[in-house]
């Protein structure tokens, strides 16, 4: 990352800023059992179905699907609904532009072994009680069976910073331009046998542009938003990789999390590029395809990713 000048008011803001916030990376050395809870070695990768997704396609809801209302979020930029299904499934439903692309980057992150719970998309569907009615497109995302959301967990203090699958995760999200890593995006989940599953989550503010200001430099609240979203337009117009040195990567990515992309090295960029690499253009199709994409967007967003990828591979 670049270094940046700052005034003497601008130091003072940032250092409280860092005394009251999470971005102060930590670095732990987890037990190499400990990786699995983030990231699993997908075998099957050339064979995954990235177009019913983790939950598969008996899971998914058909379009005219009926649910019944549980409560209204009104948190976040998109509006939602939690719900639940005539079987007795709680589902979160996401409206609004979001809903496509989290479900195309949650396709591809799963694909990549990253744990991602059941996400679907669907285009119109019923809802009784609460606003009740016909409803719009949406993401429709559902719990892994037999667990639950136990915390939240940041990407400055976690058990994985040292480790190989946590960077290669950030130079995933950095490639797809997902650039809303708050803590309260990412869950823990336990199972009924202990077991706990970490998932970023919450992936809509992606496949856009990152943003930097003046004003966001100087007071790097995330609030103030960071970018665009959906926006193939703007995922096209975004490099990825703008100046490799000997260790370190400077990317293409304005972020208020540098300490965190600070962490890539580029053996990191190497790897993830391979791993992404191993995706057919075929799978890539169905990701987007998921989420409703058309044919000529699909092809577009499929040929910036492989162009990203192969940047990747050329890292010497």
């Amino acid at each position: 990352m670049k270094v940046r000048h700052f005034s003497a008011v601008n130091l003072v803001i940032l250092a409280v800023f860092a005394l009251t916030s999470s971005t102060a990376v930590t670095t732990q050395s987890p037990a190499a059992d400990k990786v699995a809870e983030l990231w699993q070695m997908p075998g099957d990768l050339a064979s995954r179905d990235l177009f019913h997704g983790p939950g598969g396609a008996e899971l998914g809801p058909q379009a005219g699907a009926a649910f019944t209302w549980v409560a209204t979020d009104t948190t976040g930029y998109s509006p939602g609904f939690d719900l639940r299904s005539a079987d007795g499934r709680e589902w979160s439903a996401k409206l609004g532009p979001e809903a496509q692309t989290e479900v195309a980057t949650s396709r591809i992150l799963w694909a990549l072994g990253y744990h991602q719970p059941p996400t679907y998309y669907v285009k119109s569907w019923q809802l009784s009680g609460g606003p009740g009615g016909q409803q719009p497109a949406a993401r429709l995302r559902a719990d892994f069976e037999g667990s639950k959301v136990i915390g939240d967990w940041s990407w400055s203090k976690n058990d994985f910073v040292s480790t190989q699958p946590f960077r290669g995760l950030i130079v995933a999200n950095i490639l797809l331009n997902s650039w809303d890593w708050k803590t309260s995006n990412n869950k823990i989940y336990q199972h009924a046998d202990g077991s706990r599953r970490f998932v970023v989550r919450d992936l809509g503010a992606s496949l856009g542009k990152t943003s930097s200001s003046k004003l966001l430099w100087t007071i790097p609240m995330r609030g103030l938003g960071q970018g665009s979203r959906n926006d193939i337009a703007d995922f096209e117009s975004q490099g990825f990789i703008k100046r490799i040195g000997e260790n370190e990567v400077d990317f293409d990515f304005a972020t208020i999390y540098g300490s965190v992309v600070d962490l890539v090295r580029p053996a990191d960029v190497r790897w993830t590029a391979d791993l992404m690499s191993k995706i057919s253009d075929a799978q890539l199709d169905d990701a987007f395809r998921a989420a409703d994409y058309s044919p000529e967007v699909r092809a577009r967003y499929v040929k910036k990713i492989k162009a990203k990828i192969a940047e990747g591979l050329a890292v010497p």
